[in-house]
């Protein structure tokens, strides 16, 4: 299996779903290569054609991660160039800004997708989308183990509030310190930790708007965390916050869930698809600091609806284990080097 796209954000304190397929195919007895983890912008698409060219025989099918902006331009240059080579490949779509992009551009969105073996979608979302092109799309999650994250019921719920994305615009981050600021009258003692890599320098802008509203002093910066402190990481809170504008099926709020907090998510993208609202989440709408402290207030005084969250959340996150998905995938994968050999 050769596996295309950035892998380089495991050295900022997370990793792409790709990454994490790759290691559980690898466990399963599976050949994997991955490219490129290459720090360098400019050397990364030559490094994954390179690698498409000189590992072709250490490969029978490819995976190729589609995002929006330069890293589709990257998948569309991978998808010419497996093509020549014989190699059949699955898109697997990410980012919730893809639709924006299909909308934009709808001819260059779908011949990338029509022309692939197979198209992989992590969400309904996303599926939709591929569906108009692809009616064959196959919906697989992006999976966690969840085991790993330590479950507990969160009825009465602590004001301690918990964010993990990279700090960049589309994720909106200055959201949550706005937010915490709403809630200081009514809770005293609130504290919100923020975790995550700055991709932009948004996190100076986290700062500097905490310290403008007077919560600099409730608001912790640690930086990124392993993946494998994820979990504890999360579970030291009692509500998620889930500030984004743009989004698709976000990892971090699967693990959220899986601990059994309580989120509270704006209603963008592929939100609404993940998450049921007044079910497992509160759902508001985008950088609304009044509207997101509000349901976080709800959630902090009502232990009937706090406890419900938590214990649905969980329930759900268990439907993304990799038990459920891994085979799935192995299943596609084998399919498609199955006819690659028929075919030869």
């Amino acid at each position: 299996m050769l596996f295309v796209g950035s892998f380089v954000r495991a050295a900022l304190g997370s990793r792409a779903i790709s990454e994490d397929l790759a290691e559980h195919l690898a466990a399963s007895g599976w050949s994997t290569t991955l490219t490129s983890r290459s720090s360098a912008r400019w050397w990364r698409p030559v490094d994954m054609a390179f690698t498409i060219a000189r590992a072709r025989n250490r490969y029978d099918v490819a995976v190729v991660d589609v995002y929006s902006g330069a890293a589709f331009r990257w998948a569309e240059m991978t998808a010419r160039l497996l093509r020549g080579v014989g190699k059949p490949y699955v898109t697997t779509l990410h980012g919730g800004s893809l639709p924006v992009l299909a909308a934009r551009e709808p001819r260059r969105f779908r011949r990338l997708v029509a022309r692939a073996a197979a198209v992989t979608a992590p969400s309904r979302y996303l599926l939709e989308l591929a569906t108009r092109v692809r009616p064959d799309a196959t919906l697989l999650p992006n999976p966690i183990e969840p085991s790993a994250y330590p479950f507990r019921l969160r009825s009465s719920p602590s004001p301690r509030l918990v964010w993990l994305r990279a700090f960049h615009e589309q994720y909106n981050p200055t959201l949550a310190p706005r937010v915490a600021a709403a809630l200081v009258e009514r809770h005293p003692d609130i504290a919100l930790t923020m975790i995550g890599p700055d991709k932009d320098g948004s996190e100076q802008r986290v700062r500097a708007v905490a310290a403008r509203l007077g919560v600099a002093h409730r608001v912790a910066l640690p930086g990124s965390v392993d993946k494998h402190d994820v979990p504890r990481a999360i579970a030291a809170g009692d509500v998620f916050l889930n500030t984004t504008n743009v989004d698709n099926s976000p990892v971090s709020v699967i693990e959220a869930m899986a601990c059994g907090l309580c989120v509270v998510s704006t209603n963008v993208g592929g939100i609404p698809f993940l998450l049921e609202h007044e079910t497992d989440a509160l759902l508001v709408p985008p950088n609304d600091p009044r509207a997101m402290a509000d349901a976080v207030h709800r959630v902090l005084t009502d232990a009937a609806l706090a406890g419900r969250l938590s214990a649905n959340a969980r329930a759900k996150a268990e439907r993304f284990g990799w038990a459920e998905v891994l085979p799935r995938w192995e299943q596609l994968l084998r399919r498609l080097a199955t006819e690659r050999v028929a075919h030869a």
